[in-house]
């Protein structure tokens, strides 16, 4: 059966329909939709096409997300049709760059209206909170690259238990913490907890790098506690890395 408007063309919900069987032939048993703010009328129709496919209704999950603005120059940019002045993602890429553009996206709750600020993810700077978090893998990156040139590797077995100052404490809880945050991002549809993490992350880096001396200065030896503390430092690297990387988005060595 195919889904037909009065002129006998295929209706708008057609593809969706298409879509979908084609989901359930390739195998998956959970179709997630996002729609805008202003189709909770499709909610109801995507679950009777899940029936009428012979599929389980809750197969198909639909969420409602909000409206998105554009801020430049700290105004909304009006847009619509009738003004004649639509913003595409395309546009949005072409401004911002890939990355910005999607971890803007991401960064908002799905149940909130989202302001996306181009003059914001054009700085280079901590305002920024994509720049924010790649600078932080960058310089854990630097960092890495400075021991090798100090002669200086992680050993086998670093000795974890000399991490007992209190910024070095924040940071091992932090990373403790990135298994629960992506649990509940997966089982809430809640992916904008992933980049506030990262932020979070990165923030407690900082303040552990400023206090925690990691690498030997002048002709210092390194000691069991520079090559714990370094362990520390790639176990964040990977971190960040490892969460950019779900979000699509590079985690830079230099910048």
């Amino acid at each position: 059966a195919v889904a037909l408007d009065d002129d006998g063309k295929p209706a708008y919900i057609a593809a969706d329909i298409a879509y979908a069987a084609d989901k359930r032939a390739r195998g998956f048993d959970l179709c997630v939709y996002l729609l805008g703010a202003d189709h909770h009328g499709y909610i109801g129709r995507l679950k009777a096409a899940a029936e009428a496919l012979g599929a389980d209704p809750n197969a198909f999950e639909v969420l409602i997300g909000q409206i998105v603005r554009l801020v430049k120059g700290g105004q909304q940019v009006r847009m619509g049709k009738r003004l004649g002045n639509i913003v595409t993602m395309a546009d949005l890429v072409d401004a911002v760059g890939v990355d910005a553009a999607r971890y803007s996206l991401v960064r908002g709750a799905i149940e909130s209206a989202l302001d996306v600020d181009v003059d914001v993810l054009l700085k280079h700077s901590n305002d920024n909170p994509v720049y924010y978090v790649q600078y932080a893998h960058a310089r854990l990156s630097s960092l890495a690259r400075n021991a090798a040139s100090l002669g200086i590797s992680r050993t086998a077995e670093p000795d974890l238990s000399l991490l007992t100052h209190e910024r070095e404490a924040d940071l091992l809880g932090a990373l403790g913490e990135f298994p629960r945050i992506l649990a509940s991002a997966a089982e809430l549809r809640a992916p904008h907890r992933i980049p506030h993490y990262l932020e979070d992350l990165a923030g407690i880096y900082h303040r552990f790098y400023d206090a925690c001396r990691v690498l030997p200065q002048g002709d210092e030896p390194a000691t069991a506690l520079t090559d714990a503390r370094l362990w520390l430092c790639e176990a964040t690297r990977v971190v960040l890395a490892n969460g950019l990387g779900l979000l699509a988005v590079t985690a830079p060595e230099r910048m």
